[in-house]
């Protein structure tokens, strides 16, 4: 059982902040092995999905309305702590995700930018492949369209 909350930066606590970039560091940067730029002043325009289990954060996410980050709401920095990820996490972290999107914005197209390798695990969760692939922080990402 995984237990969501949804908070804008300035709700965050400093212990919240602090695990959230742990747990961002440890699967993108350490466990990806990718040297990029995390920490980016995207933060403070984001709603942040924090996903516990046992009161331990290891799922996360983070949102943007429409025009703070794409044209379209969006969703970013998906990720679920590497040990948790057979359990499926991913699918209720995005689910969730989508319907705050849909509740709070009233939208229902949702833009991201996907690691390439990811592309079956958004299809299933009605995002589609738009355009060509493209390196973003050496990593092959694709940008994706959801519309319902």
């Amino acid at each position: 059982m995984i237990d969501f909350v949804v908070k804008e930066f300035t709700e965050l606590t400093a212990v919240e902040i602090y695990q959230m970039l742990r747990l961002r560091s440890e699967v993108f940067v350490v466990e990806q092995n990718c040297v990029y730029q995390d920490i980016d002043s995207k933060d403070q325009k984001a709603y942040h999905v924090l996903g516990y289990k046992n009161n331990i954060l290891i799922a996360y996410a983070r949102i943007f309305d429409s025009g703070d980050y794409f044209q379209l709401p969006s969703i970013g920095r998906i990720l679920v702590q590497e040990e948790e990820r057979k359990f499926k996490y991913g699918y209720e972290l995005v689910a969730h995700s989508i319907q705050f999107i849909q509740n709070n914005f009233r939208e229902k197209s949702i833009l991201i930018s996907a690691q390439t390798y990811l592309l079956k695990f958004y299809n299933s969760l009605g995002f589609i492949q738009q355009g060509e692939e493209y390196l973003e922080d050496g990593i092959p990402h694709m940008k994706m369209l959801r519309t319902s």
